[in-house]
């Protein structure tokens, strides 16, 4: 009777860890999975005026961005719970580590739920004002 108890509680031991494992894994490492050629890892931001950039990238943000990723970068809009993907949030260090050319790279092409703006926001300078609001939305 002893062993069997020891047996189930075991049992729920391990497939209480493997669904902790496989249920979060998607959440930590969607970034990570994100491969982004060199050549835009060591881009810089090509925004010269700094208070426009923060202006219209505000402006492009709320047209096209907030609706998934939430009036201020945590993921949380309204259409983030109908994505396949997490949305992201923005806030978090490890999204603020990525490169200005990182996050260029993956407005410009998109992946998977993230659409690309290569073609909604044409003006690479204007994407690059969207990078640069995506900065103010710190921890």
């Amino acid at each position: 009777m002893k062993e069997r108890k020891i047996l189930n509680v075991s049992l729920f031991m391990i497939a209480f860890v493997a669904f902790a494992l496989f249920a979060f894994k998607p959440i930590v490492n969607y970034q990570d999975d994100w491969e982004v050629p060199d050549k835009y890892k060591k881009m810089e931001n090509t925004v010269t005026d700094e208070d426009e950039a923060m202006e219209i990238g505000a402006e492009l943000y709320a047209k096209h961005c907030k609706s998934c990723h939430g009036k201020t970068g945590l993921g949380d809009g309204p259409k983030a719970a109908e994505l396949d993907t997490p949305s992201g949030d923005f806030t978090t260090s490890e999204f603020q580590e990525q490169s200005d050319g990182e996050l260029f790279y993956k407005t410009t092409n998109g992946r998977d739920d993230m659409p690309s703006f290569e073609k909604k926001i044409k003006d690479e300078e204007e994407r690059w004002m969207v990078i640069t609001f995506l900065r103010s939305l710190k921890e």
